[in-house]
């Protein structure tokens, strides 16, 4: 599997054709704790940098934008209804959707742990 970042603060993991979408732990840190997460519709497909969804929180509200070009296939009902994983597990169960990709070479242009990190110093 593969785990790149945008510049944007999400995450895609990938495995195979499909990909899972969350937002960083950078970004939730930067949000505070998230009280709703507006999720894209399953079957909707959406191009790269498009704006998938929203995640609210206490304290502002920001887009999630597609990572990469494709059709969603599936979203996190359990971060719908507790939006809080988002906060205590961004990378794990409060993923946000999953993706199939349309143009895989995208990922390859996205960016990796490390260029990451010194993008969020």
């Amino acid at each position: 599997m593969t785990l790149k970042y945008t510049p944007d603060h999400e995450w895609i993991r990938v495995d195979g054709d499909i990909a899972t979408v969350g937002i960083t732990h950078h970004a939730q840190d930067a949000l505070g704790d998230v009280v709703f997460v507006e999720l894209p519709e399953v079957g909707k497909t959406l191009a790269q940098k498009d704006v998938a969804g929203v995640v609210e929180s206490v304290k502002a509200a920001a887009d999630v934008y597609m990572p990469v070009s494709g059709e969603v296939v599936e979203v996190n009902e359990a971060l719908r209804a507790d939006p809080s994983l988002a906060n205590s597990d961004p990378l794990g169960a409060g993923w946000f959707f999953k993706v199939r990709l349309s143009a895989p070479a995208e990922v390859d242009a996205l960016l990796d742990e490390t260029a990451y990190g010194q993008l969020t110093q």
